[in-house]
């Protein structure tokens, strides 16, 4: 039987958690948050909270609408709080022995007509849901980052989940007022497939002394009409998670052009992952960015 998704539960309350909690109370959703830490759920709250004033400054959100929506998200320091929800969504770190470990640690707690869903951007929902007592109400949601501005979701069905998840997925999506687009279960899916490769390309560019850090990013801002440049971009996404999908990539595909750059490699291992580190390509920790190479 196919009941609407009312209250949706989200497992990690950092960047990807936060935005995907403020934008489903936005749309009326009842919202559960869990995070190993609750002070990290207080942040999240903040963040939120933050968030939609500055919506509610540009006019985008009135401030009663704001404040109906953070009266929908309530703190669920344990996984048995989730127990309600119709959906939960898994936006932990991007690493498949964590999220096996969620999803074997919150099974028990959830009805069995509960979908399970997770924000991976590039580990294959198969093989997560197998680790699940779920598979046929398994499927991935990639929402992108920053989640209250960027408009597409990907959605991605296992070769268990079955037609009514992926419908109520669908609807889910679209009462967010979002876009789908489905993709098959293959390496990293379709948006990092493309974008991730041409990070990568961009590192090795720096690598082999073609450019500087600064002339890679004019030129594909300029001569590509790109936002932002591929290396101010790997910054905001994090050195570690690009690094992580090009491994993926790399491992499922057997492909030698989705080699990880080796420089890519060393700003990792330094610990330089771009601004939450306040360093990567560039160096955050002055008035403004400034190359690191």
């Amino acid at each position: 039987m196919d009941h609407q998704i009312k209250t949706v539960g989200i497992i990690g309350a950092g960047q990807m958690g936060n935005g995907i909690a403020h934008v489903a109370s936005v749309a009326g959703f009842d919202i559960r948050l869990h995070d190993i830490a609750e002070d990290r759920i207080n942040a999240a709250l903040a963040t939120i909270d933050g968030n939609m004033a500055r919506q509610v400054s540009k006019g985008a959100i009135a401030d009663e609408d704001r404040r109906t929506a953070m009266s929908r998200i309530v703190s669920a320091p344990k996984l048995e709080d989730l127990g309600p929800c119709d959906l939960v969504i898994e936006a932990a770190t991007e690493s498949e022995e964590v999220k096996r470990k969620i999803f074997t640690a919150v099974c028990p707690h959830l009805r069995p007509d509960a979908i399970l869903a997770s924000n991976t951007s590039s580990i294959s929902i198969t093989r997560l849901a197998a680790a699940t007592d779920r598979p046929e109400h398994f499927i991935g949601i990639h929402f992108m980052n920053p989640v209250p501005l960027m408009q597409l979701v990907e959605l991605i069905r296992g070769i268990a989940t079955d037609d009514g998840t992926f419908e109520r997925a669908k609807g889910f999506v679209a009462a967010l007022h979002k876009t789908a687009s489905v993709s098959e279960d293959f390496p990293a899916f379709i948006v990092n497939r493309i974008l991730l490769p041409m990070i990568n390309e961009a590192v090795y560019t720096l690598y082999e002394g073609v450019g500087s850090v600064e002339a890679i990013d004019t030129a594909m801002k300029l001569g590509a009409n790109h936002p932002m440049g591929p290396l101010q971009l790997a910054d905001f996404i994090g050195l570690d998670t690009c690094l992580s999908v090009m491994q993926v990539l790399h491992d499922g595909l057997a492909d030698s052009k989705y080699r990880p750059c080796p420089l890519l490699v060393k700003y990792v291992e330094a610990g330089w992952l771009g601004r939450k580190t306040k360093r990567g390509f560039y160096d955050y920790r002055g008035e403004k960015p400034i190359p690191t190479r």
